[in-house]
């Protein structure tokens, strides 16, 4: 009776381990299924423009305001690392609250370099000018359904100058003509 008894245990902890390995690897298939593709957000300087890639092609491409001459945006590659819906702003000695007052819009997407990130603005006609603090700004609509396609963990890549894969993206063109504008304006004493 024993023995009996010895294989019914082995048999028992043998089809636990079965059904623990089944149930493990059907979680992990699940979760292979149900993670979302990597994004990657391309910003350039130069055209003052943002795409959102995914597998190396453009899902969108929205105009943006990058940092002015004396508080430019920083060029490199970042990672997000927090997203907020209706961003409270914190400047010392000034706290603004949710609203139409606040700077950072309706919503924030947080770098991991601190203090920058993707935002909207209470200056709607600073888009596509060199404007903010060394963020990158959108308009309303634009910040809300970039905020819609990114997560936590999707990289950043700012770019300060024009190149080869800014120019397939944003055109050639529309490049040359923002750093001939830029030179001028420079030549011309800045603004």
């Amino acid at each position: 009776m024993r023995r009996i008894n010895g294989n019914s245990k082995r048999m028992a902890k043998a089809t636990w381990l079965v059904a623990v390995l089944l149930l493990m690897a059907t979680l992990q298939s699940l979760a292979q299924t149900t993670q979302q593709p990597s994004r990657q957000v391309l910003v350039s300087i130069p055209d003052r423009k943002l795409a959102v890639l995914e597998n190396g092609q453009v899902l969108n491409v929205f105009p943006v305001a990058v940092g002015a001459q004396v508080s430019p945006s920083p060029a490199g590659e970042f990672r997000i690392i927090n997203r907020l819906t209706n961003p409270t702003y914190y400047y010392p000695g000034t706290v603004i609250p949710p609203g139409p007052a606040n700077p950072l819009g309706s919503r924030w997407i947080g770098l991991n370099l601190k203090g920058y990130g993707i935002h909207g603005t209470n200056a709607p006609r600073s888009i596509g000018k060199a404007a903010s603090h060394g963020c990158i700004r959108l308009a309303k609509r634009d910040l809300e359904q970039l905020f819609d396609l990114l997560r936590v963990g999707d990289t950043v890549v700012i770019r300060a100058q024009a190149d080869q894969q800014t120019a397939q993206i944003f055109g050639a063109g529309e490049t040359l003509v923002a750093q001939a504008q830029a030179a001028s304006t420079i030549s011309a004493g800045g603004q």
